[in-house]
């Protein structure tokens, strides 16, 4: 006997959930309906009964997280936001895909209420489940070490509904294969298992056994069939109540549970048609549903005693959530003042306010920028410890592991390398970029850590879209990228960026930090922690660069400069007749030049360009101090020249490459393309002759 308690109001606001997305979808003349309509029972029984949430404070620390991984099927959220009492009324729910609505076509993080993240590429979503079940596990640690597991306030389960495009796009896979090695009990993945997609039945794609599959990951897997085997149709919300109870037994493992349903069901014509899965569905067939369905025959016309009697509901519910969270989260406050003022901290989307002196400096010599990054990291440990991180596999080529920090993973699969501890602050992606970045975000819009991924910058391709959707949501995930040009040498073309960076900067709102010294990294650090509104690529070298020498006397400038994009490295000896650019690697590159073109008895001024964005974000006054638009103006960097006069002005040169690199020694490889002080000389004696 179920302990589901299901009566007939909850199955007209179920009914409610199918018409309204039915409706929605065909005012608009777009969408998807049908997964939406034969997931309404699944999505409002999360809602309704399952789920801890208080929709009167959608970022109650407290509560379950959910995520619509089928993000196609918005309305299938969006529905139970409007019932449930989360701030969306009928006319959003009408205004679907529309200009300035809170309905758009994907759920978007930061939009919506109660929607934890962007959700629209398939597949990332259940990366984002991940990330976000990973997130609960980090936040005990960090803010409530003592706690025992499944008894903290940080503690929470994480929900998350899959289709079978999800399940056929790699990213699910990556992430469902980390999950079950960091044994996630708190993440239940819920599959919708309805076999069609644009193109009609999956079978002519997608044969393979996906439970099965999540089986031998080491996923805790069910199975609940609305089908009957194909026989008959019924909605068996009590069974699915009763596995998800039954699930939360097993503390070791992620949950899988396949639900097998018809797309569309109850249409009367249409149910399991492929046409129900991308297109409106008509008139005549939503006038039949309604009549089958017992709902007037006319455009979103609910019974709204029922929508108010669901929300009364999920008021109580909440009451009683929150009667039993709130006196546990007081006393865990008062017991620990310390981790109560660093999670006030984390929550305002403050840095540490020492966090400049806690930064290394570094003396003049040389060292590639990515070994100075690690060293930034292992002094940020103490003062910021929100940040963790790690990387897809090249942690000692990344330099991303913080010195004395355990790894999170679970301690009986630890190495003679990594010692892992819950509260562990390393993290190990495996050869997984895709599904990494869409943790990282996760963690990020969780908003209770800082968290930092990387790669090799090559490799960025692989995760193309999570930087994206970083950007998009305003999420500031820090994606580090190392080995950032032909400088990498040996490994050869496919190992060596050309077009990445100014490919990143075309993206909108992300930030791209290329630092040109150890100090420059440092102080990249700095900021990039500062900046709680948008996403940062951190660009690092392979090889050993310049640390130049900044003390006084020397004409160089302050490091923490950096903050502000753009600053004169080195000023000329008189009005420059010419202006240096280098950023990344190749600032070292400029300054040699303007060493030569003054010897020339041209005045040559060097500008360290770390991050065009942060440039930007200056005054006008200030940006045409450094970079006069009257003055020329040649730039170096090791990548494609193609931009450069639109960021910085017609009268600008490029020093770049504009094909793929070669298997050599980096340095050579530099000289034989082209990316030396006497090309940038040459250009910059024909812009100023």
């Amino acid at each position: 006997m179920s302990n589901l308690t299901w009566t007939e109001q909850d199955a007209k606001a179920v009914d409610i959930a199918r018409v309204l997305a039915a409706d929605a979808v065909e005012k608009v003349g777009n969408g998807h309906p049908g997964t939406a309509v034969s997931l309404a029972p699944v999505a409002y029984l999360l809602y309704a009964k399952v789920m801890k949430a208080d929709p009167a404070e959608p970022r109650w620390l407290g509560r379950d997280r959910f995520v619509l991984s089928a993000g196609h099927s918005s309305m299938t959220q969006y529905a139970q936001l409007y019932l449930n009492g989360f701030g969306l009324e009928l006319n959003d729910i009408a205004s679907l895909r529309t200009w300035g609505s809170l309905t758009p076509g994907h759920p978007e993080f930061g939009l919506t209420k109660g929607v934890e993240c962007t959700t629209g590429p398939l597949g990332a979503g259940v990366a984002n489940a991940v990330g976000f079940a990973m997130s609960a596990r980090r936040s005990r640690e960090l803010y409530d070490p003592q706690a025992v597991p499944g008894e903290s306030v940080f503690d929470h389960n994480v929900y998350c509904i899959a289709g079978d495009g999800c399940m056929q796009e790699g990213v699910s896979g990556e992430a469902s294969s980390l999950a079950a090695t960091q044994n996630l009990g708190n993440l239940f993945l819920i599959y919708d298992d309805n076999r069609i997609s644009i193109e009609g039945d999956t079978q002519i794609a997608f044969s393979e056994d996906v439970q099965a599959r999540y089986a031998a990951y080491g996923w805790d897997t069910y199975h609940v069939d609305f089908t009957n085997g194909f026989t008959s149709y019924e909605e068996k919300v009590a069974e699915l109540y009763d596995v998800l109870e039954r699930a939360k037994a097993v503390t070791d493992k992620p949950h899988f549970i396949k639900v097998t349903t018809v797309i569309g069901w109850p249409l009367p014509t249409k149910a399991g048609d492929h046409s129900v899965h991308g297109s409106k569905l008509g008139g005549a067939e939503i006038s039949a549903l309604k009549a089958e369905l017992g709902f007037a025959d006319a455009p979103f016309a609910i019974d709204t005693a029922v929508v108010d009697a669901v929300r009364a509901n999920a008021v109580a519910r909440a009451q009683a959530a929150r009667a039993e969270w709130d006196p546990r989260y007081a006393a865990w406050r008062a017991a620990n003042p310390e981790q109560a003022a660093l999670l006030d901290r984390v929550l305002a989307k403050e840095a540490p306010a020492d966090l400049d002196a806690a930064l290394p400096v570094f003396e003049p010599g040389s060292m590639a920028t990515r070994a100075a990054s690690g060293k930034v990291l292992s002094a940020l440990a103490q003062p910021v410890p929100e940040l963790w991180g790690g990387s897809a596999d090249l942690a000692g080529s990344n330099n991303t592991t913080m010195a004395g920090v355990k790894s999170f993973i679970p301690a009986e699969r630890s190495s003679h390398e990594f010692t892992g501890a819950p509260g562990g602050r390393t993290l190990h992606f495996g050869i997984r970029e895709h599904a990494m970045g869409n943790i990282a975000n996760a963690i990020t819009m969780d908003g209770l850590s800082r968290v930092y991924c990387a790669t090799f910058l090559v490799f960025s391709d692989y995760m193309r879209t999570t930087p994206r959707l970083a950007a998009l949501s305003h999420a500031p995930t820090t994606f580090v990228w190392t080995h950032d040009s032909v400088g990498v040498g040996e490994d050869g073309p496919t190992h060596q960026p050309v077009e990445h960076v100014m490919s990143l900067r075309l993206m909108p709102n992300i930030d791209v930090v290329r630092p040109g010294d150890a100090n420059e990294t440092a102080h990249g650090w700095a900021q990039i922690l500062r900046t709680t509104n948008r996403p940062a690529a951190l660009i690092l070298s392979r090889q050993n660069l310049a640390i130049f020498d900044r003390s006084e006397g020397t004409g160089f400038a302050a490091a923490s400069k950096t903050a502000l994009g753009g600053y004169v490295l080195k000023e000329a000896s008189a009005e420059p007749q010419v202006v240096l650019v280098g950023t990344g690697s190749e600032l070292q590159v400029a300054v040699k030049a303007a060493e030569a073109l003054e010897a020339d008895g041209i005045a040559a001024r060097v500008v360290s360009l770390p991050c065009y964005e942060w440039f930007q974000d200056q005054s006008d006054d200030y940006r045409e101090q450094v970079l006069p638009a009257a003055i020329p103006k040649v730039v170096i960097e090791a990548g494609v020249s193609v931009g450069w006069k639109d960021l910085l002005g017609a009268n600008t040169e490029a020093v770049g490459i504009d094909h793929f690199g070669a298997s050599a020694d980096g340095a050579l490889l530099f000289e034989k393309f082209g990316i030396t002080a006497d090309a940038a000389v040459a250009k910059a004696k024909a812009l100023v002759g």
